[in-house]
């Protein structure tokens, strides 16, 4: 079926999510809308988050997608759930996906997770995880840094690397042994967060389950495309140049990079 999927973020950060549909999936098309002018969300309100949500869902609705992969997770934590019931297509967060990686990976029962103050307030992670195992043991922390500096580009140096271990110092003595990655941005960090994890602590990216989830609905459904796609389209409402060598540079893809207005 030739109709694209969707995929909205609150910047850049669900590109993570989108490369792992395009590998599994390679005869779809990826529509990709980052919030990239109101970035970060994990500091605003719920109301602000679900306003700008249905916006940019809105905007790919008119695109004729089949699908709707909700690729941020302070979004997914605020407005999947009424977005889900509303909207006629599949509608994909990622904060289950990442939740039940999680429970399938760890060994000592005690699961980290990290996130924006957004994501992580709203126990989002602890009511999936504890849905899925009522006796898993759950440290949650709230790293307001790391999106940032994922938007800003700078993903090498010793100063990134500092900022990264400054907002993972309060780990240093929590026994887990599997840490969710709770902000698609952060598995661009993923070389820092494991230095400064340890090579003992398990990262789980909620790309490859968001994308595996995926896959599975659109088979159920007889949605899945049997032809080769058009160009992928990614789209910012801020300015597109981080998206965009990200894209082309991080990713190695072929898209049209363009900003668009919302409103």
């Amino acid at each position: 079926m030739r109709q694209p999927i969707g995929v909205i973020d609150s910047g850049v950060g669900g590109l993570t999510v989108a490369r792992e549909i395009i590998r599994q999936l390679p005869n779809e098309q990826i529509l990709y809308l980052g919030d990239t002018r109101r970035c970060p969300y994990g500091s605003r309100p719920a109301e602000e988050v679900i306003e700008y949500t249905w916006e940019m869902t809105r905007y790919l609705l008119a695109k004729d997608i089949k699908l709707l992969v909700i690729a941020c997770n302070t979004a997914t934590a605020f407005a999947f759930n009424e977005i889900r019931k509303v909207l006629p297509i599949p509608v994909v967060g990622v904060v289950y996906p990442g939740a039940r990686a999680a429970i399938k990976m760890t060994r000592n029962r005690h699961v980290g997770v990290i996130g924006t103050v957004g994501t992580i307030s709203s126990k989002a992670y602890n009511q999936a995880l504890h849905g899925l195992h009522p006796y898993i043991k759950i440290t949650s922390l709230a790293c307001p840094s790391l999106a940032p500096l994922v938007e800003s580009g700078k993903l090498e140096g010793e100063q990134s690397l500092q900022i990264v271990r400054n907002e993972l110092l309060p780990f240093r003595d929590v026994p887990i042994d599997t840490l969710i990655l709770g902000c698609t941005h952060y598995p661009f960090l993923k070389p820092f967060i494991k230095k400064v994890m340890g090579e003992h602590v398990q990262l789980i990216d909620s790309g490859e389950e968001t994308a595996r989830e995926t896959s599975t609905i659109l088979y159920l459904k007889g949605l899945l495309s049997q032809e080769n796609p058009p160009p992928h389209e990614f789209y910012a409402t801020g300015s597109a140049q981080v998206l965009e060598r990200i894209v082309r540079d991080g990713l190695k893809i072929k898209a049209i990079t363009r900003t668009v207005q919302l409103v």
